[in-house]
């Protein structure tokens, strides 16, 4: 004879596996507003909306800091920098293409653009070589370095008296071409270049040290050079380089904004 056993209501009952019957509900889970599995859902649903709510932020928190990096960070920077007429400004372009890596791998910098601080209608400008040779507001040049980041160098005291003349010669290349191929010719001009060249025009003398392209680190960068020279690497072309410019015995470092 199969014994009742007593239920959570107090009435008999038969034990499951001896009537073969699927247990009832207790009262207390019979009373619940949703069942396990409706549980299991609502869990799944609030775990991932904690998730979507923390990726929320933390693309906020990358928005804030690129806003701070690309504006507010420059800003701090320039209005710390004391511009003098002449100073020459380096920095890291951003995009970081190959043809920016080309630049700055073969000389062994993180240096890929220069231009030089001139001053017009009392407003600062940087004059720059970048698709063509042109004034940008110096706030604007800072924007367009990487993280914001740049270098000045100035001219050492002797040369003090040949800056208005190195400001008017530079201003002679205003609207001449970029030079994609890197060449010291007339048809085109490139960043340091520019500033070799307006610099040579207003002293005679070299800034810089003129350098071959064989006698840099271009193998690694073989094809981003034939991709824009259209042809073999130019291996005795004489150019001078960010670098080579920033070594000049005329100027010093005398500011830098990297963090």
């Amino acid at each position: 004879m199969i014994s009742p056993i007593p239920t959570v209501d107090g009435s008999a009952g038969f034990h499951p596996r001896e009537n073969g019957c699927a247990p009832k509900a207790p009262p207390w889970k019979a009373a619940l507003p949703f069942r396990d599995s409706d549980s299991r859902k609502t869990g799944f649903f609030t775990s991932h909306r904690i998730i979507y709510r923390r990726r929320f932020f933390v693309l906020i928190g990358i928005a804030v800091i690129i806003f701070m990096i690309r504006f507010v960070m420059p800003y701090i920077a320039t209005s710390v920098y004391d511009p003098k007429e002449g100073d020459i400004v380096f920095q890291s372009l951003q995009g970081y293409s190959d043809l920016i890596r080309a630049i700055e791998g073969v000389t062994h910098s993180h240096y890929s653009h220069c231009g030089v601080i001139i001053k017009e209608k009392e407003s600062w400008f940087v004059i720059e070589a970048l698709g063509y040779v042109k004034l940008t507001p110096l706030n604007e040049w800072t924007r367009q370095g990487r993280c914001g980041q740049f270098y000045v160098y100035r001219l050492k005291k002797q040369y003090n008296h040949i800056i208005p003349k190195f400001k008017e010669k530079l201003k002679n290349y205003l609207g001449t071409p970029y030079d994609i191929k890197y060449e010291m010719d007339s048809r085109a001009i490139y960043c340091s270049e520019l500033i070799y060249k307006g610099f040579y025009d207003a002293t005679g003398e070299k800034l810089g040290e003129l350098v071959k392209l064989g006698d840099l680190d271009w193998k690694p960068y073989k094809q981003t050079i034939e991709k824009y020279e259209n042809g073999p690497v130019p291996l005795e072309r004489i150019m001078i380089k960010p670098r080579h410019l920033s070594e000049a015995s005329q100027i010093e470092k005398i500011f830098e904004f990297d963090f």
